[in-house]
C-alpha cells in the first residue's frame, strides 16, 4: 500500500497486518538479532515477545511513567496488542530514554495502534518529541478507522549518552497519549551522511521500491529494518536478473528492494508521480536508486538525465548493472512531485528507476547546555519522587520544559529557575547541582529533602535560595559566602548544625532566615 501523509510533518502509514510478519505462520529459524546498539521496545508489554525475526523487549527501565493496557482483538500481533498510555494531564511530556552512543546516527520509529483502549471512538491527537525538538503531531484517526496502525520515522544523531523520545499533550488533546512500539536502530556512519545532524534531523516521508507488489521489505532483508513499501503505477515493471550488492550503493539499500523497477521503451521519457500525495512546501532529502536489470555488457548501456519537478537532479546518469544512487540533500519541494527520466539519444534502451526515499528536513529546536542537562539529570535521579515529566531535555521544546523549570531562550539554553516548593519531594541534592551556573532562583521549601547542602559557590548569578522546611543536616559550607548576588537565603526549619558563616550573617542586603536549626 502506498505511504500516506499526516500533517504537520509527515507520517509513514501502513496496514497493521503488513507492519510485521505474522507470528503464527510457519517460518524458518530466526537469524541472529540485528547487531549494534539497537532497541525494539514493545510498549506496555509484561514480557519480551518474538515477532518474525525480531525480538521485542518490554519497556521496563526505559520509562518511569504511564499505565499499560491490552487490546483484545482477534489475530492482533503482540507488538500492537499492548501499549502504554499517559493519563497524568499535569505532566508537560512523557519520555522514553534510550542509552545510546554519542555521535551515532539512529533511525527512530514510533508505532501507534489505538484499539479504543479508553472506550473512545477516536484516538487522541498529541505531539511527539525527539531530544529537544518537536518532531510531529500524532493523529492516527483516519488509519484507525481503516483498521490500520501508524508509524513515524526520523533520522537523528545522538547528542549525548541518552536519546529521549517523548509524547506531549496539545491544547486539543482530549484523552491520554499512548504508544504501541518504539525502535531505535544505529546506522553506519556513511549512511545519510550529507546532512548536518548538529542542526537538522530527517523525518521520513516515503521509502518505496518501484514496480513491486505485495510485501513490505524489512529485516532481515534490510539489516537496518527500514520499511520499503511496494509502489506500482502505470509504467511497465521489470525484474532484475543481475546480482545486486548493497555495498555498491550509498545508504546500503537491501538487494530485495532493487530487484524490480519501472521502465519504458527506447527513446521515450519515463515519468513517475511519487510520492503519490502532495507535499507541504519545505526542504527535503531525496535519494533515488537505479540498477540495470540486464547482464552487464560493454556494448549496451542505459544513460539518461534525471529531473524532479522540472529541476535538473542528475545529468548523464549511467544505470549500470552494478547500480547507482543519486541524491539531493536540500531540495525545495511542494505539491505534487514528478520524477522525469529523459534518455540519451544514443542509449539503446529506455530509462528505469528501482527505488526512492524522501525525508523532510527538520531543524533542531536548539540545544540545552550539556552541563545543565547532566546536572538536572543527576537531580532527577537523586529525588525519589520527581515530577512525572522529569525526563528528556529539561528545557526543550520550550513549551514542554520540565515542571518547575524555567530556562533561557537563547542557545545554548541554560536553566534559570527551579520551583518545586511544597511538592512532597524526598531524596537529596547531588553535588553536581552546583554546575547549574546560570541558575538565578531555587525554591525547594516545604519538602522532605535530606542530606547535606552541596557546594553551590559556582552559582554566581543565584539571587534566591529557599531550602526551608526540609530535613537538611550538616553544616553550612563557608563557600556559600561566594554567592555575591544572593538576596534571599531561607534555611529555617531544617536539622543544620555548626555555625553560620560570618560572611552570610554580615552580608548587606541579604534576607537570611535560619531559625529552627541546631546551630551552636
Amino acid at each position: 500500500m502506498p505511504s500516506r501523509i499526516s500533517f504537520p510533518f509527515l507520517a509513514l502509514l501502513v496496514a497493521a497486518a503488513a507492519l510485521f510478519p505474522s507470528s503464527s505462520s510457519q517460518q524458518p529459524a530466526a537469524p541472529p538479532q540485528p547487531r549494534g546498539k539497537r532497541f525494539y521496545i514493545s510498549c506496555g508489554s509484561t514480557k519480551d515477545v518474538q515477532v518474525g525475526n525480531v525480538k521485542w523487549v518490554k519497556d521496563e527501565g526505559f520509562t518511569a511513567v504511564g499505565n499499560v493496557s491490552t487490546i483484545n482483538k482477534p489475530n492482533l500481533l503482540p507488538v500492537l496488542a499492548t501499549h502504554r498510555f499517559f493519563p497524568d494531564a499535569t505532566a508537560r511530556k512523557y519520555c522514553y530514554e534510550l542509552p545510546v552512543i554519542k555521535g551515532t546516527r539512529y533511525l527512530v520509529r514510533t508505532t501507534y495502534f489505538y484499539g479504543g483502549f479508553d472506550g473512545g471512538k477516536d484516538p487522541p491527537v498529541f505531539d511527539q518529541i525527539i531530544g529537544g525538538t518537536l518532531w510531529s503531531a500524532v493523529n492516527t484517526t483516519d488509519n484507525y478507522r481503516r483498521g490500520m496502525s501508524t508509524y513515524f520515522e526520523i533520522l537523528a544523531e545522538a547528542q549525548g549518552k541518552t536519546l529521549s523520545v517523548c509524547l506531549a499533550r496539545r491544547n486539543d488533546t482530549k484523552s491520554s497519549p499512548f504508544i504501541s512500539a518504539l525502535e531505535a536502530i544505529d546506522l553506519e556512519g556513511s549512511m545519510y551522511n550529507t546532512t548536518d545532524y548538529g542542526r537538522y534531523a530527517m523525518s521520513a516521508v516515503a521509502r518505496s521500491r518501484f514496480g513491486s507488489k505485495g510485501e513490505i521489505v524489512s529485516y532481515p532483508d534490510d539489516e537496518y529494518n527500514r520499511y520499503w513499501t511496494p509502489y506500482v503505477d502505470a509504467n511497465p515493471a521489470v525484474e532484475s536478473h543481475s546480482a545486486i550488492s548493497p555495498e555498491d550503493f550509498w545508504n546500503l539499500p537491501p538487494a530485495k528492494a532493487l530487484k524490480a523497477g519501472v521502465t519504458t521503451s527506447r527513446g521515450k521519457k519515463l515519468t513517475v508521480q511519487w510520492p503519490p500525495v502532495e507535499l507541504p512546501a519545505a526542504t527535503y532529502y531525496v535519494a533515488l536508486y537505479f540498477q540495470d536489470p540486464r547482464t552487464a555488457s560493454p556494448y549496451s548501456w542505459r544513460v539518461f538525465d534525471v529531473a524532479v519537478n522540472g529541476q535538473d537532479f542528475f545529468r548523464g546518469l549511467n544505470a549500470s548493472a552494478a547500480g547507482v544512487m543519486v541524491y539531493s540533500n536540500m531540495m525545495q519541494l511542494s505539491g505534487k512531485t514528478e520524477i522525469l527520466l529523459t534518455p540519451n539519444q544514443t542509449s539503446p534502451v529506455g530509462p528505469l528507476i528501482n527505488a526512492g526515499e524522501i525525508y523532510q528536513i527538520v531543524p533542531l529546536g536548539g540545544s540545552t547546555a550539556t552541563r545543565d542537562v547532566v546536572a538536572m539529570g543527576d537531580l532527577a535521579g537523586s529525588l525519589k519522587n520527581p515530577p512525572p515529566d522529569w525526563a528528556g531535555d529539561p528545557c526543550l521544546p520550550q513549551q514542554h520544559s520540565w515542571t518547575g523549570v524555567e530556562c533561557s531562550q537563547v542557545s545554548p539554553v541554560r536553566v534559570l529557575s527551579l520551583d518545586l516548593k511544597n511538592r512532597g519531594l524526598s531524596g537529596s541534592l547531588p553535588d553536581s547541582i552546583g554546575n547549574l551556573t546560570g541558575m538565578k532562583t531555587i525554591y525547594l521549601s516545604g519538602n522532605k529533602l535530606s542530606g547535606s547542602i552541596p557546594d553551590l559557590s559556582g552559582m554566581r548569578t543565584l539571587t534566591v535560595l529557599h531550602l526551608d522546611g526540609n530535613q537538611f543536616s550538616g553544616t553550612i559550607t563557608p563557600s556559600m559566602e561566594k554567592l555575591i548576588n544572593l538576596k534571599e537565603l531561607y534555611l529555617n526549619n531544617n536539622n543544620l548544625t555548626g555555625k553560620i558563616p560570618d560572611g552570610l550573617k554580615n552580608k548587606v542586603g541579604l534576607d537570611l532566615r535560619t531559625e529552627g536549626n541546631k546551630f551552636g
